[in-house]
């Protein structure tokens, strides 16, 4: 039986480090497509040359030219720019809508039939927009942003009480940016809901230090953003996706009724399977847990309301 076909639209260090956990986890036959010439080619086979040592058996390939991406299984998008020291990830929304247009529909013309996950920022605006320009269905497209926030906040709680993070179960929903919404209240170590467990000042400092996370590693990386946790989540997707395992994670998906909220890419939790989103999950929230949520709700609707441009 032919091996699933995984393609990773932008070869920089998220892409070709979600094809490292990918091939090491031997879920399927990768190919890293770049426009820069010879270098997805490059680390396509460097990747490919350590198969041998890590007793892998998956293909992969670099290459320039979307053709080589035929009928895949799964499409991820992490081609745009990355942040710069001090900027939001708001700030590149007009640069990187237009590179992930340009590539969404090359990539749909070879593959009609993936799933698409999108990673570039910002996250829900760029995975409406893929979503608006192949057409596909809504469950097919779905973005990568609540499960690296979630576990950012299970590090830092893991941290704090020097438990394992195994045992640190959070959930961040609402818009990758600022303005996310940790809840705490559904967060819990080994059952014990986190505002049980930590003061409520140190709670407060770990939402906190969760919602900044990707721009303090921007400000201490000086070029470039996170790589290694953003390129993990998404193999964590792939995995749930390709072995139909129907896993609840927090992730970007398109929202029309639930929680109050339409028409809008939005962090949500999702039960991920072999057809993409099969449902999203309902917390019972409060309302200030609401109100944080209708806010950030708010802040992605303003963003998507300027991608008209790109949408014609």
């Amino acid at each position: 039986m032919a091996r699933p076909k995984v393609s990773i639209i932008g070869a920089g260090m998220t892409g070709s480090t979600t094809a490292h956990w990918l091939a090491a986890m031997e879920l399927a036959d990768i190919v890293l497509v770049d426009i820069v010439e010879g270098m997805p080619q490059g680390k396509g086979l460097d990747l490919l040359e350590a198969m041998p040592i890590i007793g892998s058996d998956v293909h992969i390939q670099g290459t320039n030219d979307y053709a080589d991406t035929k009928d895949s299984d799964i499409v991820i998008i992490t081609a745009g720019l990355p942040r710069k020291p001090g900027m939001s990830r708001d700030d590149l929304l007009h640069a990187n809508a237009k590179i992930v247009k340009d590539v969404a529909l090359k990539a749909i013309e070879q593959s009609p039939n993936a799933i698409f996950i999108v990673l570039t920022n910002p996250l829900d605006v760029m995975t409406y927009l893929t979503w608006k320009v192949t057409g596909l269905p809504h469950h097919r497209v779905v973005g990568q942003a609540g499960i690296l926030d979630s576990a950012r906040m299970r590090a830092f709680v893991a941290m704090e009480l020097g438990v394992s993070v195994e045992n640190v179960h959070c959930y961040v929903l609402g818009g990758h940016g600022d303005s996310m919404v940790p809840l705490t209240r559904h967060s819990n170590v080994a059952g014990v809901p986190l505002n049980q467990i930590l003061p409520p000042d140190r709670l407060e400092a770990i939402v906190e230090r969760t919602r900044k996370g990707g721009g303090e590693i921007v400000s201490l990386l000086k070029t470039g953003s996170a790589f290694y946790a953003p390129s993990a989540a998404l193999a964590q997707m792939v995995e749930a996706i390709l072995k139909d395992k129907h896993l609840i994670v927090p992730a970007s998906a398109y929202v029309n009724g639930e929680y109050g909220l339409h028409d809008i890419y939005f962090g949500v939790p999702v039960q991920l399977g072999r057809q993409g989103v099969e449902k999203i999950i309902e917390y019972d929230l409060n309302e200030e847990e609401m109100a944080a949520l209708r806010r950030s709700a708010e802040h992605v609707k303003a963003n998507i309301a300027k991608l008209e441009p790109y949408l014609s």
